[in-house]
């Protein structure tokens, strides 16, 4: 496979995994590259910090689709407001719940007795007796373990 063919490779199984469309992910790309430091590792820092991300990486969900569907449908707050966006980007400090009308619903009795064996990232925090999450800093490249190769990707798009 050509150089590339690679490149091309790292910045779909990226989007893949995130579950975010072309144009969504070139805009993405975009904040990174205007941001200051490595913008690969921006990149990783900017997609790990959407609202449908940090809700599965909570263990609110099981996957990320999951997670964006919660999400679009109203179950989650943040900072105590109700949030319909998935790509919202989430700032350290902010609170993620769930609203109170959705801890009515079978869905989150499930997730509440699951909750215990969820791992949840260093850069989290999560009060699983209140359902309530933290985010006590912006993900690091180092806090987050990335199936691609964010160098890739910047190469790709700098042609």
């Amino acid at each position: 496979m050509s150089e590339r063919g690679i490149q091309l490779r790292e910045k779909q199984k990226a989007r893949h995994i995130y579950g975010v469309f072309e144009r969504q992910f070139r805009k993405v790309f975009a904040e990174a590259e205007r941001r200051e430091g490595i913008t690969g590792d921006i990149l990783v820092a900017l997609l790990e910090s959407r609202l449908d991300n940090i809700v599965y990486r909570l263990g609110f969900a099981d996957s990320r689709s999951q997670a964006r569907q919660l999400v679009r449908h109203g179950h989650i707050l943040v900072n105590r407001r109700r949030t319909d966006v998935p790509s919202f980007l989430v700032k350290s400090g902010d609170e993620i719940s769930w609203r109170a009308g959705s801890t009515k619903t079978e869905y989150y009795k499930v997730v509440v007795e699951a909750i215990a064996d969820k791992v949840v990232p260093a850069w989290l925090q999560l009060d699983a007796k209140n359902m309530v999450g933290k985010v006590l800093a912006l993900p690091k490249r180092e806090d987050v373990e990335v199936k691609f190769s964010g160098k890739d990707i910047v190469e790709y798009y700098s042609r």
